[in-house]
């Protein structure tokens, strides 16, 4: 049988438009803030997992190389991994792996990005001057979601406020606003139709960490774990003939996989919060009905009612999520471990009270890849 593994401990970086350190600093910040969680040292780590978008995107190519000093990874094996979007979650379920298959006991996985040393607008454009950058490419399918459900605008206004009020609960967000409202969504520059600026993604500095070990070593823990109940990833090509960009075969597949894995039936019953990739606000309600969550036209229907809210039956982005903090590379890594510290109980001011079971996903590239997995409380959650 395989080994069950454990988030031990979680570490994150402040998170902002520039912040004055080198990546080596980044990740490092990260990295000792997990392994102070887990009260271990790099000496007790057997191997580091490491993971960020594109090298173009900063011009630093195979970093892995470069980091193993600050990583403590001299003499130990590391593993790169690359999804686009997607590559935090990604790495976090490679690390899961590495634990299942007996190869270590104790994996440390970090996920970053600098976006301040390069230029994302001209590299997301595919390195062409004057691109529309990732927003130009999902509008049209955002737009087609709003005609095909008959979602009014101000659905996605109601998602920008909710994770921009959700991040002001957040420490370590790069984007807090408390006093945010839907007046003032509606009236922001719209950058690409239907989208308006407060509705769209920051870009951020920033680096995610988790320690992640084996039943032995989830004993030894000194605080809860969170145990990884079941994991999928699942790719399509970007374009093919019939292709669904608003509703991807692959999203549905990863949704099923990690689901009947875990033994979920029903997922908007049997799991308490989510932990979802919204880069852009209408991303949302498409995820809920893209993971099978509702019914297909009923995503836009639970934001409308305040259901993903903290306090609603089904509280989505409790951190603030994509909207508060997108430092690319670690933003799938965020949602996974952001979904730990709900059923860690670690979450603080914006912990979704009882949470045992939650759900962390992530999506990258022309909304083509995925990552998602389901953690709990108990190393072997029933669900009736």
């Amino acid at each position: 049988m395989a080994e069950r593994s454990a988030i031990v401990g979680i570490g994150q970086t402040q998170y902002a438009r520039c912040l004055p350190v080198s990546m080596d600093g980044l990740v490092r910040e990260a990295a000792l803030a997990a392994l102070e969680d887990a009260e271990l040292t790099f000496a007790d780590i057997d191997a580091i997992v490491i993971g960020k978008a594109p090298d173009h995107l900063e011009g630093v190519i195979m970093p892995a190389l470069s980091l193993c000093d600050a990583l403590g990874a001299v003499g130990k094996p590391i593993h790169r991994v690359h999804t686009a979007g997607s590559v935090g979650g990604s790495t976090a379920i490679s690390a899961s792996t590495l634990i299942e298959s007996g190869m270590y006991e104790t994996v440390l996985t970090v996920a970053y990005e600098k976006q301040s040393d390069g230029n994302f607008m001209w590299a997301l454009s595919g390195g062409r001057s004057g691109g529309a950058g990732a927003g130009g490419s999902f509008a049209p399918w955002i737009r087609n979601y709003m005609r095909k459900s008959g979602a009014p605008e101000h659905i996605g206004w109601k998602v920008a406020v909710k994770d921009r009020r959700n991040g002001a609960r957040n420490p370590y967000a790069h984007v807090s606003q408390a006093d945010i409202t839907i007046e003032a969504v509606k009236e922001s520059p719209m950058i690409w139709d239907p989208i308006h600026f407060l509705e769209v993604c920051p870009s951020s500095d920033g680096a995610a960490a988790m320690v992640m070990t084996n039943a032995a070593g989830a004993k030894r823990a000194p605080r809860p774990p969170a145990w990884v109940i079941s994991h999928a990833k699942r790719t399509e090509f970007a374009v093919f003939p019939g292709r669904d960009p608003v509703k991807p075969a692959a999203g549905g597949e990863c949704a099923k996989a990690v689901y009947k894995k875990a033994g979920i039936t029903d997922p908007r019953r049997q799991i308490d919060c989510a932990e979802l990739y919204v880069p852009f606000s209408w991303f949302e309600p498409m995820w809920l009905e893209g993971h099978l969550i509702c019914e297909e036209g009923e995503g836009w229907r639970m934001v409308d009612s305040g259901a993903t809210e903290i306090g609603g039956d089904f509280p989505v982005n409790m951190s603030g999520g994509v909207l508060c903090s997108n430092a690319i590379g670690a933003s799938g890594m965020l949602r996974l471990l952001e979904a730990a510290n709900q059923v860690r109980g670690t979450a603080g001011d914006y912990q979704v009270e009882g949470a045992r079971v939650a759900l962390g996903q992530a999506y990258g590239g022309a909304s083509n890849y995925f990552a998602m997995w389901v953690v709990s409380s108990e190393p072997n959650p029933t669900f009736s």
